[in-house]
């Protein structure tokens, strides 16, 4: 038995529209042998996506009441998932159009998240653009920040995910920026085009939570340690730098979910 804190991305088996389907999502996690979950939580109109803890509908008591809930399957809340879509990107925090509802959403997620005792929120932002003088680059500036100061008043940690632009990008971004609420999700898999272990090094600073994600090149398998992530050097580089939080296992795998996430994890368990 391996060291590392292993978690789900339970949206791999779940967004949990209601409280029926979350429970068999947890029932199925716990069954698998992960240690925590980290739940999704917030409605996406533009994917039909819908949410039982989405904050406009998990409120007051319901959150310590659902926190209590899913720890009574005896699974830890690693962070949750705020994943928005903008019109034409990922995240959208650098597009106009909408843009004050999914601040306003972010925020009240980071709330939630704080109040259910586990106030890491990860999400994809959008593509930060290299120009820093760009109006696109302001406006991440203006919306971000906008985020963090919510999440600076509450306690939570706003944790953008890696991929969607270079480590440097990101870590410039975040030192514009200068909010202590402000960290990253660090994924292996989104990063491999742009190199993923040594991403971990230019973001050691900010590293509060990592996706468990695989991604094999010619079928496309995401189970664990069957894929392109070079996982000897990315955990070795991670605790280098001393990060001891969680991995939590994101498995968009087509047949037997359940069975690749098992995997993966006794894969993981290994270090």
């Amino acid at each position: 038995m391996g060291s590392l804190k292993i978690s789900c991305a339970l949206w791999s088996l779940s967004t949990g529209p209601t409280r029926e389907k979350l429970d068999e999502a947890l029932t199925t996690a716990a069954a698998v042998g992960v240690q925590a979950v980290q739940p999704w939580c917030v409605d996406v109109e533009k994917w039909k996506t819908v949410c039982m803890l989405d904050p406009d509908r998990c409120t007051g008591a319901k959150r310590k009441e659902m926190a209590a809930h899913i720890r009574g399957f005896g699974l830890e809340i690693s962070g949750f998932c705020a994943q928005l879509a903008g019109p034409t990107t990922l995240g959208g925090f650098g597009e106009a159009d909408g843009l004050d509802a999914r601040i306003r959403k972010t925020q009240d997620a980071l709330r939630l998240a704080a109040e259910m005792g586990a106030p890491i929120v990860t999400t994809h932002i959008g593509p930060i653009p290299e120009d820093r003088n760009s109006e696109v680059y302001k406006r991440f500036l203006d919306s971000v920040g906008a985020v963090t100061k919510a999440g600076e008043a509450c306690g939570g940690l706003f944790a953008l995910e890696t991929g969607q632009e270079t480590a440097h990008v990101l870590r410039q971004f975040i030192e514009d920026v200068g909010s202590p609420a402000l960290k990253v999700n660090y994924d292996p898999a989104n990063m491999l085009k742009h190199g993923t272990v040594e991403g971990v090094e230019i973001l050691k600073d900010h590293i509060v939570h990592t996706h468990a994600k695989d991604r094999h090149p010619e079928s496309g398998t995401q189970t664990v340690g069957r894929g392109a992530v070079p996982w000897d050097a990315y955990i070795a580089a991670l605790k280098g730098i001393g990060y001891d939080g969680w991995y939590a296992i994101e498995d968009e795998s087509k047949t037997d979910k359940p069975a690749s996430i098992r995997a993966g994890r006794e894969f993981l368990e290994r270090y």
